[in-house]
């Protein structure tokens, strides 16, 4: 068996972007070229997705416009889901609809019920160009959901609704970043 390097070992932590930078709210773009420049981005996405004690990250959360997620991430039976996925398409997203607490590292320190699927698949390709499907049930279901709307513009407090979100909107303008609540008002 050999030995594989560790996801993100060789890669740099990139700075986070917050909620209300345009690049968080603008669908990213199909990566075309699946040269070096890719690998890189993927393993420096893994560095900072851990440095931040993340469980997945979009490639606008670093400020590329491209359509890439990593993740590290367990399901409700604990079983570790490890990867990434290039020009990811959520197929299914199905089940019970379960409203959980929902978190993000591009709104730090908050989070709010959100409602999810509780079974969702995607697909797409790795970072070679190698067709992968992704499929993931309860916390990693929901994983997988936020990190597909993070690549068409949307972050989780976008779907939450009612006193909720007025609630969430209310402690996003209290941090040192709450200007971006203006890109959820609009």
């Amino acid at each position: 068996m050999r030995n594989r390097p560790i996801p993100g070992s060789s890669g740099l932590v990139r700075g986070m972007t917050l909620l209300g930078d345009p690049v968080l709210h603008t669908p990213c773009e199909p990566v075309t070229d699946f040269g070096p420049e890719l690998a890189k981005l993927v393993e420096d996405m893994f560095a900072t997705m851990y440095a931040a004690q993340g469980v997945g990250l979009a490639a606008n959360q670093v400020g590329t416009g491209l359509r890439v997620f990593v993740y590290d991430c367990p399901d409700d039976e604990d079983v570790r889901h490890l990867g990434h996925v290039v020009n990811p398409r959520l197929v299914e997203a199905d089940g019970d609809e379960i409203r959980g607490p929902e978190g993000c590292l591009s709104l730090p320190g908050l989070e709010a019920p959100t409602p999810r699927f509780d079974r969702a698949v995607v697909e797409g390709v790795r970072v070679d160009g190698t067709p992968v499907r992704v499929e993931g049930t309860g916390f990693f279901a929901r994983c997988l959901q936020h990190e597909c709307d993070h690549l068409e513009g949307r972050v989780y407090a976008d779907h939450v609704t009612g006193w909720r979100r007025s609630r969430l909107l209310r402690s996003i303008r209290r941090q040192p970043w709450g200007s971006g609540v203006a890109a959820l008002e609009a």
